[in-house]
């Protein structure tokens, strides 16, 4: 039996908000696995995982059409249906991604450097 959750639940786990779960499923980036009769929407654990990957992509700047992207590719891999062409182009382009993100996170990485040389000049000049 698939264990579903609503949208609180999501959020509280995630550390998202309702709103940014609502926008991504507006945008198109993200579905719900389903909805309640009375049309409350329901996640499952794969669509927790799939949340984790947007929020993990979010910090590093990537736009909301390169997430889509990457969950698009990330669902070629995982399904069973899709031709070895198909693989190939989709790990190509998450390879891709890898070096775009690298290179993110070591300029977040330098900005949090200076960041902590501010403050212990502050931290200096306060003592």
């Amino acid at each position: 039996m698939v264990t579903v959750m609503h949208i609180g639940e999501v959020a509280a786990r995630t550390e998202l908000s309702l709103r940014s779960l609502r926008h991504w499923e507006e945008v198109g980036l993200l579905r719900p696995s389903g909805r309640t009769d009375g049309g409350f929407r329901l996640y499952t654990e794969d669509d927790v995982d799939k949340i984790l990957v947007i929020r993990r992509m979010k910090p590093l700047g990537f736009t909301l059409e390169a997430m889509g992207a990457v969950m698009d590719d990330l669902e070629v891999l995982r399904g069973s249906d899709a031709d070895d062409a198909s693989r190939a182009a989709a790990r190509d382009r998450l390879r891709q991604v890898s070096v775009e993100a690298e290179e993110r996170r070591t300029a977040l990485a330098r900005q949090l450097d200076m960041a902590d040389e501010f403050l212990e000049l502050l931290s200096r000049q306060t003592r």
